[in-house]
């Protein structure tokens, strides 16, 4: 097509249109950071499980799963530093470990928003018909499924047009997120405060965010863990469109490192109010079911409030829709424009500057997963949810990894070298190697399928995740050996030069 270009590697002099340039502040690339983990729908989807899990020490495990995300956040932010590309594990695990291991990194990418997106159109969709009262299309698997790919449309269009519009959509999503949740957190409080809450109802105590006095002892603790890591998922986005970002070299890592401290107050806000307004006994009817948000707010504030706690969670999975996108298609941007894809997966709009065919990609495949899976078994679908967690800890312990490699010559050079730039990412990507093989552990065991059944003898969320990575890795092989070892698959690991980074985040 004639209207169509190619876009540039990262940081290189070119005529050419690119993505566009200095479009988003910081503001905004925190709005899609956030925004992209759909705070709304996480809260209200897991508060649940981990009260089932952990009792009131819920706002501990939250507290607790912050913990190896900020430190993976500070991993993304100083490998941002030195090379702000929009492929960022992809570019940065190729950039320290070669590109086998990065390129099986921006396959996990893009399987995750492959089977994501398709689920959170479908909660969106849900929760519309909730919302109008239209139980009878909420009942209507059909109903529901034309409403959800007509949603993804709608993102992959709004995703198309240009990220300034992206950006202006998502932040008419996250004010109303934060509104709803905030002031139900605050007027849930008051009501427990003043005695006007259930009878089961608890005070709020500081012992709740200690996670480690859990009754069942390690094992809740890590049950909760594995429950808690992910509503964190997502504030990368923040980071993949550091090309479009003003200060695309720290801005973005900024952003990211933003994002995962607003989470943490969100979620600690709403499970404290949540817990202490219900108690505990009220959650056994609802693990696995985000209604029970609603449920609460419908209970202490009337049928009008509970209808905005509703649209809250629909906003956040449609926004969460549209911005899961984002790194996606910017993924198989960067992975083009190396050579490790189709070069057409780097083709640049040149009106609205944004990966129109990488994005157009994406969004019909993760369509063609929903509608297809979704048709077959609805539980396949909540299986290809779970085994998400395989793809996220293995991106997200990656980069951890290929940070502390990439400046392993620095590290001593001074103490918050060490710290900010070694420890920090090290520990994070040793934490979520645990919840790999922790979750493997589990998730091998077909009981803990939703489909029920055994699949090559173990359960089939961990044939899907565990899968997909060996899949990845497997036609990297193929890849690299039908290329002779030309080209992107001759790249070698690199280190960094001397005197690009600083030790705390946030230095100029």
């Amino acid at each position: 097509m004639s209207s169509t270009t190619i876009a540039p590697e990262a940081n290189e002099a070119n005529d050419e249109p690119g993505l566009k340039k200095g479009a988003l502040g910081l503001v905004s690339g925190v709005v899609i950071g956030v925004d992209s983990t759909a705070p709304a729908y996480s809260i209200a989807a897991v508060i649940a499980g981990l009260v089932l899990a952990v009792g009131l020490q819920t706002p501990g495990i939250m507290l607790l799963a912050f913990v190896p995300m900020v430190c993976v956040a500070t991993a993304y932010y100083y490998m941002n530093r030195v090379d702000p590309d929009c492929g960022t594990t992809f570019a940065w695990v190729t950039r320290a470990m070669g590109p086998v291991l990065g390129w099986v990194s921006g396959w996990a990418i893009l399987m995750a928003g492959v089977i994501v997106i398709g689920s959170l159109a479908d909660v969106a969709s849900l929760f519309t018909y909730l919302l109008l009262g239209m139980d009878g299309a909420a009942d209507s698997k059909a109903a529901v499924m034309i409403l959800a790919v007509f949603y993804i449309v709608t993102m992959t269009a709004i995703a198309i047009r240009g990220i300034e519009l992206s950006a202006m959509t998502q932040f008419v999503m996250i004010a109303l997120q934060i509104t709803a949740l905030v002031a139900f957190a605050v007027v849930v409080l008051v009501q427990v405060a003043t005695g006007d809450a259930t009878p089961s109802s608890v005070d709020p105590e500081l012992s709740w965010f200690s996670p480690f006095a859990a009754d069942g002892g390690s094992s809740a603790v890590v049950a909760g863990l594995l429950i808690a890591i992910f509503i964190y998922w997502g504030w990368d986005s923040a980071v993949a469109v550091n090309e479009e970002s003003a200060d695309s070299s720290s801005g973005p890592g900024k952003a990211a490192l933003l994002s995962t401290v607003i989470l943490l107050g969100v979620y600690l806000l709403v499970s404290v109010a949540m817990v202490a307004y219900a108690g505990t006994s009220l959650f056994g009817d609802f693990e696995d079911d985000p209604s029970v948000i609603a449920v609460i707010a419908d209970d202490a504030l009337g049928t009008a409030f509970g209808k905005f706690l509703i649209l809250a969670v629909l906003t956040s999975a449609l926004a969460s829709t549209q911005t899961t996108i984002l790194p996606s298609s910017r993924t198989s941007l960067s992975m083009a424009r190396m050579g490790a894809m189709p070069k057409r997966l780097a083709a640049i709009h040149p009106s609205w500057q944004t990966p129109h065919v990488g994005t157009v990609l994406v969004a019909t495949l993760a369509t063609l997963f929903y509608v297809v899976f979704n048709t077959l078994s609805q539980n396949f679908l909540f299986d290809a949810l779970t085994s998400l967690g395989f793809l996220i800890a293995f991106n997200y312990g990656m980069n951890g990894f290929a940070c502390v490699w990439y400046h392993r010559k620095e590290l001593t050079r001074s103490a918050s070298n060490f710290f900010f730039v070694g420890l920090a990412p090290f520990v994070g990507g040793v934490f979520l190697t645990y919840i790999f093989i922790k979750s493997a552990i589990d998730l091998s065991d077909p009981a803990a399928s939703d489909l029920g059944s055994s699949w090559l003898g173990v359960g089939p969320p961990f044939v899907i995740g565990v899968g997909s990575l060996i899949l990845g890795l497997v036609i990297a092989l193929v890849l690299r050996a039908r290329s002779g070892g030309e080209g992107f698959w001759a790249r070698r690991p690199e280190v960094v030069a001397p005197g690009q980074i600083s030790g705390v985040p946030g230095d100029a």
